[in-house]
Formats: structure tokens, sequence, C-alpha cells
């Protein structure tokens, strides 16, 4: 026991002899942006806020919990370093919040830790009081409070805390408490049993970067600027796949020195995300002095505190596990974009996990007010902008998927599960990045990639025969698709559809050269030219006419709205629609069932960049119709043959072999860079 310290209950001496070793440490944001604040310290008081039961609802409860008060103002002035916080006489605040609370019931089900310890270092005047007080809460997000002290001068409290009631869910937090005169939170950290770890691993980090050099020396000069990273860093690797080359930036040599033996900096042709952490898995195999390989987006923002508890966790986990972080928005940075995300096997498609909510705003609901968030999510695969990923799980079961970019991520995190790999999606660690929400890569090159890494991944994993509902959904994909005027993405997803049908010999084959021909391609369409002004383009008869054009209510009303617009199609395009744009549409309301009322529309960019005139050409529909048609037929059809050659190629194709002959084929690096 700290002298100066008044205790509650023996727990806390701290006179045990095991070894402990800090996991999680409590940080802060030393910018002073006060958007990011809310995800480290709660300034508001307490409050209970749980979801109404289905038996509330039927009794009288609103549907939906009712909106509290807005937090209270984020003080930024109180933060003073890296670890320590400045509280005034009389203030409270709460270390319960996403980047400083502990996620128990993630390492009760994990890891073999039944206990951890949190000490807290406070610094007081002398005969002045501040106290801490500990919280847990329960798998549906009720608060209970276990623990507390109070000390009087400088000291450090100590707190043994089981975890033997996590199991659905649950985390442990603390609030600090000044009473007549200003404390000094100096530190604060989470530890466990040493003995308990599984392993001792270090990592490597591996980025893949296209002609964005600037971000790829910014997580340089983040990684060499955080000594507790680099004791457990064997080296970044960075995978440099454009023109505009990382190694002629400014500020690349010093961030390179500065890292040393640490760096390291290939050169390749653009093989998409798939070719460049493909390649960072086999450069930390290549060197085998890492414990694990951590892919990290080029385009992402760094909470440093969040790798190394991605790599704490690994290391304790029971069995080999990925261990994945969390996405935040990049722009809206107390938005935390998903909590977690699952494949649905019936329709083979992506999405949120169970029992999360996507796009959950930490500076209107904080951890302590969102219920929903306390209880453990389980996931099948953790996106690629974050992913901690052992090396004993590469050498089992493979590189990432051929496939340039999409898919790429969830297929390997259902690889890995059906080999027995579990991936948790840890809280606490998180990087910022930019939402797909922002954009719809479904209409432009990337449409391909789409459709046929979806058809890859479901011909090699899907539990369904004939893939369940995934043919009929890309399928009706198609449709909405030709219906919308978006000729150019259907043309690319049949070319996808093609080199489905060829087998799995043309994933490595077309790898650096399939994205060339589905530019070239989307050229010949009027829907994939995008012109930078609105004034580039004829003008516009009729601008808000498709305003009060309603979506569909129900299934039934959407099955009608579309078989009138197939229907619809052989009509002849009126003159005046070739000649100039029928309505201005914008990206966000250019549904299907909006278009299909005009022969011709200009929508604007999902990014802001542009608009494009889109043209009803009856002749190109029922072109394209018959051969989107044909191929899902062939497809499903030849379904066992096909789901037989691409399980009996994945290991092939997926193989450090297989990907080396690649790398060679598209290397850019000097013969004296070049590795064996």
């Amino acid at each position: 026991m700290t002298i100066g310290a008044t205790q509650d209950s023996s727990s806390r001496t701290g006179s045990d002899s095991a070894v402990l070793q800090v996991v999680h440490k409590v940080v802060l944001p030393v910018e002073g942006d006060t958007d990011v604040l809310p995800l480290y310290v709660d300034f508001s008081p307490a409050r209970r806020v749980v979801d109404p039961s289905r038996r509330a609802i039927r009794q009288g409860a609103p549907k939906t919990a009712a909106t509290p008060p807005a937090l209270s103002h984020q003080r930024s002035d109180f933060i003073v370093g890296r670890s320590s916080l400045k509280l005034p006489a009389h203030q409270r605040v709460s270390l319960g919040t996403y980047f400083n609370a502990f996620p128990a019931s993630y390492w009760r089900r994990h890891t073999p830790v039944r206990s951890v310890r949190l000490r807290v270092e406070v610094g007081v005047e002398d005969g002045a009081e501040a106290s801490v007080i500990v919280y847990r809460s329960s798998p549906r997000g009720t608060s209970n409070r276990v623990d507390s002290a109070t000390t009087t001068g400088n000291g450090e409290l100590v707190f043994d805390l089981p975890l033997t009631a996590f199991v659905d869910g649950g985390w442990y937090w603390f609030d600090l408490v000044a009473h007549d005169k200003e404390v000094l939170l100096t530190r604060a950290d989470w530890s466990v049993p040493a003995a308990s770890a599984r392993s001792h691993g270090s990592l490597s980090i591996a980025v893949t970067t296209f002609n964005r050099p600037e971000y790829a020396v910014r997580h340089m000069t983040t990684l060499a600027d955080d000594a507790d990273l680099l004791e457990v860093l064997d080296r970044l690797i960075i995978v440099d796949q454009g023109n505009d080359l990382v190694a002629d930036q400014d500020g690349y040599a010093s961030a390179a020195a500065r890292l040393g033996e640490r760096f390291r900096l290939v050169e390749q042709a653009n093989l998409g995300g798939s070719g460049g952490f493909a390649r960072g898995m086999e450069e930390a195999l290549r060197a085998d002095d890492s414990g694990y390989v951590l892919l990290l987006d080029d385009d992402v923002s760094i909470e440093t505190e969040g790798i190394l508890r991605a790599l704490h966790f690994a290391n304790f986990t029971t069995d080999p596990t990925i261990v994945g972080g969390h996405m935040f928005n990049l722009y809206e940075r107390s938005v935390l974009h998903t909590f977690g995300e699952q494949v649905d096997r019936r329709r083979f498609f992506w999405g949120p996990a169970a029992k999360s909510l996507e796009g959950h705003d930490f500076a209107e609901r904080n951890l302590r007010m969102t219920p929903w968030m306390h209880r453990r999510v389980d996931v099948d695969y953790n996106g690629w902008w974050m992913c901690l990923i052992p090396l004993e799980i590469v050498r089992e079961i493979g590189l990432a998927l051929p496939v340039f970019i999409k898919w790429d991520d969830a297929e390997y995190g259902v690889r890995a599960q059906k080999a027995g790999f579990s991936t948790v999606t840890l809280p606490g660690a998180a990087v910022w990045h930019m939402p797909w929400t922002e954009k719809d890569d479904t209409i432009d090159w990337q449409a391909y990639y789409h459709q046929r890494n979806r058809w890859v991944a479901a011909l090699s994993h899907s539990p369904f025969d004939r893939g369940g509902r995934m043919p009929f959904e890309s399928f009706a994909l198609d449709v909405r698709h030709l219906l919308s005027m978006q000729y150019s993405a259907v043309a690319v997803r049949v070319k996808a559809l093609d080199d489905v049908l060829e087998g799995p010999g043309h994933l490595h084959a077309t790898l650096g050269e399939r994205l060339q021909w589905v530019r070239t391609t989307r050229r010949d369409f009027t829907d994939a030219r995008v012109l930078p002004n609105i004034s580039d383009f004829p003008e516009v008869r009729e601008r808000n006419s498709h305003q009060n054009i309603q979506e569909p209510a129900t299934v039934l009303e959407s099955l009608v709205r579309a078989a009138l617009a197939m229907a619809s199609q052989p009509r002849r395009v009126s003159a005046d629609a070739a000649e100039r744009p029928t309505v201005e549409v914008p990206a966000m309301d250019a549904r299907w069932w909006r278009l299909t009322r005009f022969d011709s529309a200009l929508v604007t960019a999902s990014d802001g960049t542009g608009a494009s005139w889109y043209r009803r050409d009856r002749k190109m529909f029922f072109s394209l119709l018959g051969q989107t048609v044909s191929r899902h037929w062939r497809l499903v059809s030849n379904w066992p043959e096909l789901r037989g050659q691409y399980r009996e190629a994945l290991p092939g194709f997926t193989s450090r072999q297989a990907w080396n002959e690649t790398f060679r084929r598209f290397s850019k690096e000097t013969e004296g860079d070049t590795a064996d």
C-alpha cells in the first residue's frame, strides 16, 4: 500500500510477488482536439440509460430509449500530457470511455486471465484528498460501483479486480474525484499476470500504399515517435505500388533514418490492396523474427496505444487469434463506423455484427450511456484498415486472396475460421479512416471487383448448395444497375462473371492487368464519364421533378415498380432526352426507383467531384440483360463443378510460392533490394 492511500479493502495492497504486465495504459490526446476528446475522457455526470425490452414496449414504453442530454462541454485544457490530466477542485471526470475503459469481457472470453490490476497514480497537495471510484458494467449496460479509495497527498492506488463474471460482456473503468484542491492524474494502467501469456511475440507492421506517399511518411514519423511501440516493433514494411514514390517525399530520409534497421521499403507494380498486404505478409515471414504482422491502411490516423493493446491481447489469447481494431470516421472523429463485422453465409455478404449498430457517435452517447456496447460482440473478420495476424496462422492458411481489392479481408477471416482460428475486434484498438458511406464504389471501376470477388469467396466457402441467396442477389443488383442506366457497372460485372467461369487460374494471371481493361472499357459509357462542372453539360430540362418520387414502402411495391420499369424499357427514348438531361439528381438520391422515371439524368458523383450524364439506351439495356442472365445461369448450373475447382485451388493460389511468382513478375525493385 502506498503511503497516503486510504483503503476500503485489502485487495489493493499489491503486496503479492506475481509479475504483472501492463496491457492497457490510460492515454489522452495531446493536440487539444475536442472532436476526439469524448473517446478518452467523459466529463458528463453518470446517467442510467437502458434500452427498453420488448415486454416494456408492450406495456407502453417508447420503442427507442429517450435521447439523453448533450454531453458536457469538453475541457481540453484539463489535459496536460499523454498520460496526465489535471482536475480542478470539486470536479469529477470518468475514464469510462472507448479508449480508457478496460474491455473485461474480451479478456475473459479469449484469454486465461482471470484478474486485472488497476493502478492509478495521483498527485495532490499535502492534506488534500482525491478519490478513485471503480465501476464495472453488466452485459445489459448497467453500471455497478465495485470499489473506491481516497488518497491524501501523492500516491498510487491499486485495485485487484476479478474477471470471472464477464463471460457475456462488461467493462471496467474508474472515475477521478477532486475534493477541495486540484488533483493531478499522472498515470494509470491495467495489468495482468505475465505468466498467463501464451507467447511474447513482437510485430512487423505492413502498410500498402498507392500514390499517397505523404500518408506513408506520416506513418513512419508517427511510429518512430512512440518509444513503447519501438520496443516491440521489428520492422515497418511499406509496400509502395504507385508512381508518386514514397522515397521522393520530403521527410522520408529523416524518418527512415530514425527507424533505421526497423524500416524496409518495397517497390512493386500496383497489385491492389491484396497484393500489397500479401507482400507485407511475405516480407514478415521471410524475416522470421516477428510473431505477428499488423496490416495497416495508408490513409488512416493511428492511435499507437491501440496497436500495443492489440499485440498484448494477442500474446495472451488462449489460442492463436487474429486481433483487429475498430474504424472511426476520419471526418466525424467521434463516430465509430462499425463495432464488428460478420459474413451472412446465406447471402454471402458482409455487414454489421449481430447486436451492434453502425455510426455510433460517442459525442452524443458515451460508453456509459450506450447499453448495447457492453455486450461482447463476436465477429467473423476484421477489416484490414488495422488487423494483427499471427504469422503462425499465415503459415498454415496462406497469404491474402489474389483479388486486387475487395473481399480479401472478409475471405481471410472466413478462411481462418474454417481452419479453427478466431478473429476478435478489440475495443480500445482503433484507427480513423474515411468510411465507405462517403462514396459509392459499386458503380465505378471497383464494380468489377465487388462482383468477381464475392463469387470467388462464395465458391470457396459458402455452405449452401448453389450459393444460397447470393446468385439471386447478384442478378438483382445487375438489374437494378440497368434500370438506373448504369450500364458501365453492368458491363464490367459481366466481365467479372466471365472470369469466374474461367476458373481460379485467372486470379494471379490477371492480377496486375485487369484494372486497365476495366478503365478502358468504362470510357465507352457516358454514365462513367465524370465532368467537373454542371455547366459542362447541356442545360437540364427539369431540376426538381425527382423530389416527389417516393421510395417503395414494401417489398411488393418494389417488385411492382421494378416490373413496370422493365416493361417500359422497349419504349422509344424521347428525342429531347437524347439532346439534354431530363433532370438533375444528387448522388444521394440516385436510386433505381427514381431514375427509372426518366430517359436521361444528370447525376452527381458520390465524392462530389463532378457529374455524369445517364442516358437510357434500349439496345444496350437488353444486350447487357441477356449477358447477365446467361452468365448467372451458367454459374448456378455449374456451381458444384466450379465450387470444387476453387476450393481445391485455394491453398495453391494463396500460397507463398504462387504469390512470389507474381511478385517477381511485377517487381520494380533494384537488383540490390530484390529479396531472394
